[in-house]
């Protein structure tokens, strides 16, 4: 842990320019500074500290080296392991969550497993998520988490102790309940799998829809209340984690996190195209929210071929999002779908009025 700026300069000295200042209690990319040179680290330790203390109550910070454009199973990548190790000594790792679709250093779509591993670097990964969970004799559910290179090569990134806002998909590939095993584990109870018994089955994707305008930096949050909220539940293979209901106000007190929309499929493809239904049929109105800049996200090529990093959003957006371009396709249809409204309009007023609009 860092004791003031001019130690932070000192060790980024040692490690090698870029590196990446971060909030020891931290989370959600709150307290993290990017810096380039000495300047910037000074600057990014009294700018952290601050961010840190009034979000976590703790300004402790630590520093690293900052890989650029690493894949978070991208070029950027972020590899979590859920980890469960009991009191018997017994461990697993439950596979592998893709995180690198981000903003501002928080993830916005997960999924899993990983397009970018092969079962090797799956299994390294795995059995080194274990090994730093035994190592501070960790008992209960943890996440490991990783940045991968392009050349499959994995970085430590830290390990949150806690059960993550992205649990679900590994639960839908796993068939496991990550809740029940924790109580289970707290309770004293062995572990009632073996690391041979955990599959991948099928694929998940998560989107987080949250409270904010996509328009505004990707994401400026906005506050007000639901005055209609309805979940796509009817969509198959669908899961909804949420807090709220129609009529619930969003504050600019907590995160402005509306629901977990998670979709399951056979394969990929099955999932993101449950997806695009269930985020097509999620209805929000009384704030601004981000499902037009989720439903644009994973139909992108890069997206739908994998070619993702931490950098994917300003890479395919340098400007900004701008909301779904009309193909000239799309374009005729909603000129014909308009003129066909018009017409039946003009025909609906002419017989039971009489006369034309």
């Amino acid at each position: 842990l860092l004791q003031d700026a001019d130690e932070a300069v000192r060790i980024a000295r040692e490690i090698g320019y870029p590196v990446m200042i971060k909030a020891s209690a931290g989370g959600g990319g709150k307290g993290m500074r990017i810096a380039w040179d000495d300047e910037e680290t000074r600057e990014g330790f009294r700018f952290s500290s601050q961010e840190a203390a009034s979000s976590f109550g703790d300004d402790r910070l630590l520093i690293e080296k900052f890989i650029d454009n690493p894949r978070h199973i991208e070029i950027q990548v972020l590899l979590l392991f859920q980890v469960l190790a009991d009191k018997h000594g017994n461990a697993l790792w439950l596979n592998e969550r893709e995180c690198s679709i981000q903003r501002r250093n928080q993830k916005v779509v997960e999924e899993a497993p990983s397009t970018f591993l092969d079962p090797e670097t799956r299994r390294a990964m795995g059995e080194q998520a274990v090994a730093l969970a035994k190592a501070v004799k960790y008992s209960s559910a943890g996440t490991v988490e990783f940045l991968v290179d392009s050349s499959k090569n994995f970085y430590f990134l830290e390990m949150n102790t806690r059960l993550q806002v992205e649990h679900p998909v590994t639960e839908c590939i796993t068939g496991l309940d990550l809740v029940q095993e924790m109580i289970r584990v707290a309770k004293g109870y062995p572990l009632r799998h073996k690391q041979a018994d955990i599959p991948i089955n099928g694929w998940a994707v998560e989107c987080r829809v949250y409270a904010e305008d996509p328009y505004k930096s990707f994401g400026l949050p906005s506050i007000g209340k639901l005055s209609q909220y309805q979940e796509p539940l009817h969509v198959p293979s669908v899961r909804v984690d949420s807090g709220i209901q129609q009529g619930s106000d969003i504050s600019i007190y907590y995160d402005p996190m509306i629901s977990k929309l998670i979709t399951y499929g056979s394969n990929r493809a099955e999932a993101l195209k449950r997806m695009e239904e269930a985020l097509d049929n999620y209805v929000i109105r009384g704030v601004a929210h981000n499902i037009s800049l989720l439903r644009e996200v994973i139909v992108h090529p890069r997206f739908v071929q994998g070619d993702i990093s931490t950098k994917f959003l300003p890479e395919v957006y340098p400007d900004g999002f701008k909301g779904h371009k009309l193909t000239d396709l799309e374009r005729r249809e909603l000129l014909a779908t308009a003129a066909s409204l018009y017409v039946a309009e003009q025909l609906r007023s002419q017989r039971f009025l009489g006369t034309p609009r």
